[in-house]
């Protein structure tokens, strides 16, 4: 399996908006992780894209991660799969990290696109979530299936650091709790 390097790595988040976070079976462990990584690829020089579906009706990102981004790229979306919307801004990278809500529709549908152009696509399962926690099994398994590779995001954070030596390897560290 290939390793995570940050000058291949662009991170996409998902949807991670006030009114789905309300409705996941996992809220706490998901608005965590996902502000854990976000923090983490800021850090690291990692761009970030993050999408919001209806955000008039579902409300903006959480502030948790809105907080922690230096220079992230807003896409409003209305389709599930966000890859017609944001594949522009891939360009020059070929690992896509993926995580958010809800794990078996626009983050399955955006990373089976991801998969389909070439991209190897990472999907971080403690930051995402579902309302069921059985849409948010079979959507992490059909993720697998189509060729997703899913880890965690502490998986993620020291693939990214390599080792200890890193110089943002304390910053990052320190994220873990």
């Amino acid at each position: 399996m290939p390793k995570l390097r940050v000058q291949d790595s662009v991170v996409v988040i998902i949807d991670v908006q006030e009114k789905l976070l309300n409705a996941v079976f996992n809220k706490e462990l998901c608005a965590k992780k996902a502000a854990i990584a976000a923090k983490a690829a800021s850090i690291l020089g990692i761009p970030v894209i993050v999408t919001e579906q209806y955000p008039k009706g579902l409300g903006e990102t959480i502030s948790e991660i809105k907080n922690v981004l230096e220079a992230p790229k807003y896409f409003e979306k209305t389709a599930f799969s966000a890859f017609e919307d944001i594949k522009d801004a891939l360009v020059g990278k070929k690992q896509v990290i993926i995580f958010g809500i809800e794990t078996h529709i626009c983050v399955s549908q955006t990373a089976e696109a991801l998969v389909s152009k070439g991209y190897e696509v990472y999907v971080l399962k403690d930051a995402c979530g579902s309302r069921a926690e059985t849409e948010y099994s079979a959507g992490l398994e059909r993720m697998k299936d189509n060729g997703a590779h899913i880890l965690t995001a502490e998986i993620a954070l020291f693939e990214w650091l390599e080792g200890a030596k890193h110089p943002c390897f304390k910053e990052v560290q320190a994220l873990i709790k």
